[in-house]
């Protein structure tokens, strides 16, 4: 097991579990539920359960189970799992579900194992972080664990970005994703809405417009960018016509569009022949808070 190789767990995990390497080797099943921390034990899939604490509703993905298991078959498992010991003599997987799936799929009869001796929170925590070191989680599962380590572990979006090993500000905008209306929620988690799309629909702040224009983007299978042209139509609706037409010069337009997106809030650009002035507006403190860290200021 390579240092290269430990690297792909992140951050998140290694906050919990001591760094010291592990040789790769089998080991007698313990004949108790307690281990000695540290060991790798060949444990009988037979007498492992299911995480109660998994944080992903969507399945596996078959395709990519069947190559995992194709490469378990040729080499074997070269990340232990992660268990702890419940009671019967039996273990629950705190992390490494896919691994066991795998292994299971080809029939092996163990498979290498840290036992760690761990609490329902701790063992909780663990999944979560290992969840969000993956890449197959949705947007909306990703959202939902962030928010459970907010809500259950008290923990801040820069303790959050320690542990999993991504940006606070792609944190943000995960978390913000619940605030969209459960049905456009349903729609980003089923794949009809890119998270593009989703943080783009943020910056409307009515739930009727942003549900109107969800339907509209999976209708007429809508880009990114053109999500953002009809929703600046929307903040910035046509005058009646007794009022002077606000003409705005394409490059100022697009500079616009681009700022709204990068910051995920409405901005109004008004240049006179080079001179002029940005309007950022913010409805919360937690948008006042992202617009500075784009900004630059930590």
């Amino acid at each position: 097991m390579t240092t290269d190789k430990r690297k792909v767990l992140g951050r998140g995990l290694e906050t919990l579990l001591p760094s010291r390497h592990v040789p790769h080797a089998a080991v007698a099943v313990p004949a108790a539920p307690r281990a000695i921390a540290d060991e790798v034990h060949q444990i009988p899939l037979e007498q492992l359960d299911r995480n109660p604490y998994q944080t992903r509703t969507s399945s596996l993905d078959p395709v990519a189970l069947n190559e995992l298991a194709a490469s378990i078959k040729a080499v074997g498992v070269v990340q232990p799992i992660v268990v702890r010991p419940i009671t019967g003599g039996r273990y629950q997987v705190i992390a490494g579900e896919r691994r066991w799936e795998a292994s299971r799929t080809i029939g092996m009869p163990t498979i290498p194992a840290i036992v760690r001796q761990v609490s329902n929170e701790q063992a909780m925590e663990m999944t979560i972080i290992e969840n969000l070191q993956r890449e197959d989680l949705n947007c909306m599962e990703q959202a939902r664990a962030f928010d459970r380590l907010s809500r259950d572990f008290g923990l801040t979006q820069e303790q959050m970005s320690l542990r999993t090993g991504k940006e606070r500000s792609s944190i943000a905008n995960f978390l913000r994703l619940l605030k969209l209306p459960p049905s456009v929620q349903t729609m980003v988690e089923k794949n009809q809405l890119s998270f593009g799309h989703g943080k783009v629909l943020m910056t409307l702040d009515s739930p009727e417009e942003i549900e109107r224009l969800a339907g509209r983007i999976a209708e007429q299978a809508l880009s990114v960018r053109q999500t953002e042209e009809a929703v600046t139509r929307l903040l910035q609706p046509r005058p009646p016509a007794e009022e002077k037409v606000r003409l705005v010069d394409p490059n100022v337009k697009d500079a616009e569009r681009w700022m709204q997106g990068a910051l995920g809030v409405r901005v109004t650009i008004n240049d006179r022949k080079g001179r002029g002035k940005i309007l950022i507006e913010y409805t919360s403190l937690e948008d006042f808070d992202r617009i500075l860290e784009v900004l630059g200021r930590k």
